[in-house]
């Protein structure tokens, strides 16, 4: 069974409440380094403060920070049975990381997830969910910017996935259960 996987999608794709889903199923731990940076920007630490400012900013962390906490992370006993990263790789340079660091510990990533979905469906989604949670960083300017920076910079990652044989491709715009289920399906 697949242990150790991504989760991609644009912002509002509904990553997170997917990845809660497989890592139930799976019996494995959640890798998240958007809950990381919260943690950091809650904790008021100097790398909060910086992330918090790009965040508000719909720019992303740069990958040498993002990346050093990752590795940290990753070492950890908790994920030496399997992980569901979320949030990372966002980028090419991230992905080779990240493959490099599985590498080091004798390991490599089983399946990547990800969830297709209609852009301008999740700018309704973050509006919503700003609402919802008082999210700072999900107005709309900054939602259109972060699609953007999506659009840039994460959907080649898609295509390298797919060379590497490690894609799996799951239409994201239907109900969550409609989602889980097509998931479920391919992790089976």
């Amino acid at each position: 069974m697949k242990k150790r996987l991504v989760i991609l999608g644009a912002p509002g794709a509904g990553k997170g409440t997917q990845a809660n889903k497989i890592c139930e199923l799976l019996a494995i731990p959640t890798f998240s380094t958007g809950a990381m940076l919260r943690a950091q920007m809650e904790a008021g630490t100097e790398l909060g403060t910086k992330a918090k400012e790009l965040i508000n900013r719909g720019e992303l962390v740069p990958d040498s920070v993002i990346s050093a906490l990752v590795e940290a992370e990753l070492k950890t006993d908790r994920y030496r049975g399997g992980f569901l990263a979320d949030g990372y790789p966002r980028n090419l340079e991230q992905a080779h990381f990240l493959d490099q660091v599985l590498k080091d510990m004798g390991t490599q990533l089983d399946a990547v997830i990800n969830l297709d979905v209609n852009l301008e469906d999740v700018v309704g989604r973050l509006l919503k969910r700003a609402e919802i949670e008082h999210r700072s960083d999900d107005t709309e300017p900054v939602i259109r910017r972060r699609l953007q920076v999506y659009q840039e910079q994460t959907e080649p990652l898609v295509r390298y996935y797919r060379e590497a044989g490690l894609l799996i491709n799951i239409d994201g715009n239907g109900s969550i259960d409609q989602v889980w289920e097509n998931i479920a399906a391919q992790l089976q």
